[in-house]
């Protein structure tokens, strides 16, 4: 196969990279945002080469005792995309704050002020989480950043933040929106949780005490932050956040992967989606 390297064309390629998008946190917590999500036009690429593909791994939900972590890192050709930010939260012990990142986690209804903001997100690759509010008796928390929109806020109503929209990729041949960030979590007497945002988000937990849901595998998503349970107090799971994804739309077949991508073919291209992380030789 080598020898014939010299006689191929040089591979030119349009690619997607989506880090895996952060956890939410816990007790009444805010969403995780988003992992990065960037696009990158006409590469020519050098015949011969074994280019490394990374897929980040979602961040870890919040919980009692489990503080949530932020999303990992996705790449290939030297294009990188940051983690989702983990949301702000309370392990039953110890509070925990919005964490930025390529998309930026929500802010929970903080005891130490009445709006607590959100991280901040990576310029070009996503937005801000939303601040959380607190004036009691309400408690309001704050959805993570999305690719497409910043993570919703409420200070009068008796619902918690969206998470941010995410944002459409023809890259496959079809729109798919990827990297919606994750939906804020109840309080006990402040009823839904959060919507997930578009493109994989997960909700945030209702009033009465339910888990955040996680974001959606090989999105980007955020995960939800997690309600709290009436008459206990008790903090619940949040949802973790949804793994990264590489797509890589070529104008030939590669010669060789690991990693076991799923292939397709569209207007001509060959497509190679990676769930996870590997390595593409054309």
């Amino acid at each position: 196969m080598g020898g014939n390297w010299p006689s191929l064309p040089a591979a030119v390629v349009n690619y997607l990279v989506i880090a895996g998008g952060g956890g939410g946190g816990a007790y009444v917590g805010g969403g995780g945002g988003a992992g990065g999500m960037r696009s990158v036009s006409n590469l020519t690429l050098t015949n011969g080469t074994t280019y490394t593909v990374t897929v980040g791994a979602g961040g870890t939900a919040g919980g009692p005792s489990a503080n949530p972590t932020s999303g990992g890192s996705s790449s290939v050709f030297g294009t990188a995309s940051t983690g989702g930010g983990s949301g702000a939260g309370y392990n039953g012990s110890v509070e925990q704050i919005a964490q930025a990142g390529g998309s930026g986690g929500g802010g929970n209804p903080s005891t130490n002020t009445a709006m607590n903001p959100g991280g901040a997100g990576a310029a070009g690759q996503g937005n801000a989480g939303g601040a959380g509010y607190r004036a009691s008796p309400y408690f309001y928390s704050a959805g993570g950043g999305g690719a497409g929109g910043a993570g919703g806020q409420n200070t009068t109503t008796e619902n918690n933040g969206a998470g941010g929209a995410g944002a459409a990729s023809s890259i496959t041949g079809t729109s798919v929106t990827y990297a919606g960030g994750g939906g804020g979590g109840a309080y006990c007497n402040n009823y839904a949780g959060g919507a997930g945002g578009s493109g994989g988000g997960g909700a945030g937990g209702n009033s009465g005490g339910s888990n955040g849901v996680s974001g959606t595998a090989n999105t980007g998503g955020g995960g939800g932050g997690g309600a709290t349970a009436c008459g206990t107090d008790a903090p619940n799971n949040a949802g973790a956040g949804g793994s990264g994804v590489v797509i890589i739309s070529a104008t030939r077949a590669a010669v060789a992967t690991t990693g076991s991508p799923t292939v397709t073919t569209s207007g001509g291209r060959t497509i190679y989606t990676f769930t996870a992380s590997g390595s593409i030789t054309f």
